[in-house]
């Protein structure tokens, strides 16, 4: 599967921004999919998730800040993310995602990432 994700800028806090990631070479409508973000230093980690049945999840540093949607016939998983803060300055990247042992892991490979600057 490839992945390539869009959409990333730079924006003041509070602000929002809505990237995109666009999957080729699977049947997507069967997919699970995640948004991931790594920040400077830091390790990636998985910010929000879709289920192939429109079930989602965040963590708890972006939740009731930012909405995972999909669209099927798209080929498309978003990420709406509203009332921006500094610290979610990261390179953003979407995946597919398995569960095990109740855990979420990325299966595919890592595509581009799009770069997302919260800064006044």
């Amino acid at each position: 599967v490839q992945l390539q994700a869009f959409g990333g800028g730079l924006v003041q806090p509070g602000g929002s921004l809505r990237l995109s990631c666009a999957a080729s070479g699977s049947i997507f409508s069967i997919d699970h999919m995640g948004w991931y973000r790594q920040a400077p230093g830091k390790q990636r980690e998985l910010v929000a998730h879709v289920t192939n049945d429109g079930s989602t999840g965040y963590a708890n540093s972006v939740k009731g800040r930012f909405t995972i949607s999909r669209d099927n016939a798209k080929n498309t998983v978003y990420l709406q993310m509203d009332s921006l803060k500094p610290e979610d300055t990261a390179v953003y990247y979407c995946n597919v995602l398995q569960l095990r042992r109740s855990t979420w892991l990325p299966f595919g490979s890592w595509g581009q990432g799009t770069l997302v600057t919260v800064s006044s």
